[in-house]
């Protein structure tokens, strides 16, 4: 199937837009809507540190040259809606124009989980251009994670899968705890996998991996994670908080100008794989027919809201 170019909000092309992953089996909770009002909060204080506000699905700290982003409202293994992933997207093209910026991490809210991915209770009643426009909003959000100039760390904890693993693999290192798990089962939900999300699988794992998890849709814990590459490192879960402190301070102690010349020459060498994907004709998000059978069947069993 082929992805889809889309425009960036600044008028800038991006990666093949959309598909992301529902939650796997027992991950019911993370279907629900986000918690309005979405957007992004931040919260300056007078140490010049930027604190997470409650109530926006995405929230940024300030630390120094270290921001944290938070994921999430913390409830529906922080599902995202579209509005959540565009402002994800204005976060990170704010934080790429900082000159004070050394190193960024990216963690699910809450202690539970890293990301399920969307929220799919908005493709139920949606036409097939508002599911498209979901994608392309997703697609977005990642780019604008990968042109981000410094280090990006994922912190994984709980599940990171479907449009969550993207959101990962987005980052540049990906620190994960032992009983976390990553995948990509998005196929039984007639989602069409863009070239885009391939990509970021392969790139990492190369192309038999990604075809594994691809069309088995299987989960990956901690551990696996790591051997197939998917993962940076990994850590008991009780250490994950340290063991993602230590990691930044082994990057921050670099000067700054080194840091983001080494960032600058690595993206430099996969810029002609993005560079090609942004020029892959659009094609539909899903098998929409599908989709709504399966999510329907899904939904309608879910009982949980938080």
């Amino acid at each position: 199937m082929t992805g889809r170019p889309v425009a960036h909000p600044r008028g800038e092309p991006q990666n093949g837009a959309r598909r992301q992953a529902p939650p796997s089996a027992g991950q019911a909770e993370a279907v629900g809507p986000a918690e309005p009002p979405g957007g992004c909060r931040e919260d300056t204080h007078q140490d010049g540190a930027a604190r997470a506000q409650p109530g926006g699905a995405v929230n940024v700290r300030r630390d120094g040259a270290v921001a944290t982003v938070l994921v999430g409202n913390g409830r529906r293994a922080n599902a995202l809606a579209t509005r959540d992933w565009l402002a994800l997207a204005a976060l990170c093209d704010k934080l790429a124009e900082d000159p004070s910026l050394g190193a960024v991490v990216l963690v699910g809210r809450g202690s539970a989980t890293f990301s399920a991915g969307s929220d799919m209770r908005e493709w139920l009643t949606a036409d097939p251009a508002e599911v498209d426009a979901s994608f392309a909003a997703m697609e977005v959000a990642l780019s604008a994670v990968e042109r981000i100039p410094v280090p990006v760390v994922a912190q994984i904890r709980g599940s990171a899968v479907g449009a969550g693993c993207q959101l990962a693999c987005a980052c540049d290192l990906r620190i994960v705890a032992e009983d976390a798990r990553m995948g990509m089962p998005i196929a039984r939900w007639g989602i069409l996998v863009p070239p885009a999300f391939a990509a970021r699988l392969a790139l990492l794992a190369g192309p038999a991996t990604a075809r594994d998890l691809l069309l088995s849709g299987r989960l990956v814990e901690g551990t696996e994670a790591v051997r197939l590459g998917l993962a940076t490192a990994c850590v008991p879960a009780e250490d994950l908080d340290t063991a993602t402190a230590e990691l930044v301070v082994s990057i921050t102690r670099h000067p700054p100008a080194a840091i983001r010349a080494a960032k600058h020459a690595v993206d430099t060498v996969l810029a002609p794989i993005r560079d090609r994907l942004h020029r892959v004709p659009v094609g539909p998000a899903a098998d929409y027919d599908s989709m709504r059978s399966s999510l329907g069947s899904f939904l309608a069993g879910v009982t949980g809201t938080d």
